[in-house]
């Protein structure tokens, strides 16, 4: 057996003419002995993931443009969808600031803020308008109060929904400090329900698969619910605490994963390395509740949003395949 690499396909074919022709030429055909060719037919058609449906992974330069991109398809999604006063567009947003370990080191994630930014200067340029859309955020700490600067509450209104046209009636983030935390949890799925459905649930993960605060070993099929944090999340928090671990928050509300996945449509951005593991282990292995973000290989809807820091894991031929979609990519931001 030998394997022949070549260039690209142009000399592929050109080497594979070459040596049709110099096998016909050592044979030596004649009137008595035919030279016998099985050919293949000239058209072919290979069918790819890429479509109208299924999973898709977007390769991006760095974590601006994963951003950027981010963005330029919520836009695109909305004004596709065409919202109005009897149809409003509903639309899943994370957190912008989430704490995790890498290698000793605290590293905050910063996509979804990006991500607002740029919306926000859609916003002012006219290109956008968020005036029919309701939003529900993934989730938010027990106890802290709203106006804590710590607060999802707070991150959120101050670096996305205050420089935007939304109507804070249309806007629902989990409420850490209900009475009944069970029936808040409750409550959310209903108004999930009664809202349509999420359209576009857009979600960060850890460097261990997790999204919100469904960490590893979390049920695929959960819902809305309390969760207890654990300790090295706590530890990580303490530096936005005045390191004072006493002040972190034990507990958050969370969507499920479940949650998640019955949205019509979900986008995951993942930046840095220090994700490039997960990323593999979304996309290349089996679907495990030790990596819940694996379970978006069954959303028959998923983009997957990455910079090329965050493909270093994946197989070669996993990055050339999905490059090679970029131009079909690049159409789902076009105008």
């Amino acid at each position: 057996m030998k394997l022949i690499i070549q260039e690209d396909a142009d000399k592929v074919a050109e080497f594979a003419a070459l040596y049709v022709r110099k096998r016909i030429l050592n044979f030596n055909p004649g009137p008595e002995r035919f030279f016998t060719l099985g050919l293949p037919t000239g058209n072919y058609i290979s069918f790819v993931c890429f479509d109208s449906q299924g999973m898709k992974l977007i390769i991006q330069e760095d974590a601006d443009k994963v951003a950027e991109f981010a963005a330029l398809y919520v836009r695109k999604r909305i004004l596709n969808f065409n919202p109005g006063p009897e149809r409003f567009f509903t639309l899943g947003l994370p957190t912008g600031i989430y704490i995790c370990f890498v290698s000793y080191t605290v590293t905050a994630g910063s996509t979804p803020l990006g991500m607002y930014k740029k919306l926000i200067e859609l916003y002012r340029e006219g290109k956008v308008s968020f005036k029919y859309v309701k939003t529900f955020n993934m989730d938010e700490y027990v106890g802290l109060p709203r106006d804590h600067p710590e607060s999802y509450h707070s991150f959120m209104f101050n670096n996305f929904f205050r420089h935007i046209d939304i109507d804070p009636a249309n806007v629902h983030i989990l409420d850490g400090n209900a009475k009944d935390l069970a029936k808040e949890c409750e409550d959310y799925e209903k108004k999930i329900k009664e809202a349509g459905g999420i359209e576009l649930f857009i979600g960060g993960i850890g460097p261990d698969g997790h999204i919100a605060f469904n960490e590893p070993g979390s049920s695929l099929a959960s819902r809305t619910r309390i969760k207890t944090l654990a300790q090295e999340t706590i530890l990580a928090n303490a530096r936005f605490f005045s390191n004072d671990m006493s002040q972190v928050p034990t507990q958050a509300l969370t969507v499920g994963v479940a949650t998640v996945m019955d949205a019509h449509e979900v986008m995951i951005l993942i930046t840095g390395a220090h994700k490039a593991f997960a990323l593999h282990k979304a996309i290349e292995e089996g679907v495990s509740h030790m990596w819940t973000v694996s379970a978006f290989q069954m959303h028959p809807l998923t983009i997957f949003l990455a910079d090329e820091d965050a493909t270093l894991e994946l197989k070669v031929k996993t990055v050339k395949y999905f490059k090679g979609l970029m131009q079909h990519h690049l159409k789902l931001i076009e105008d």
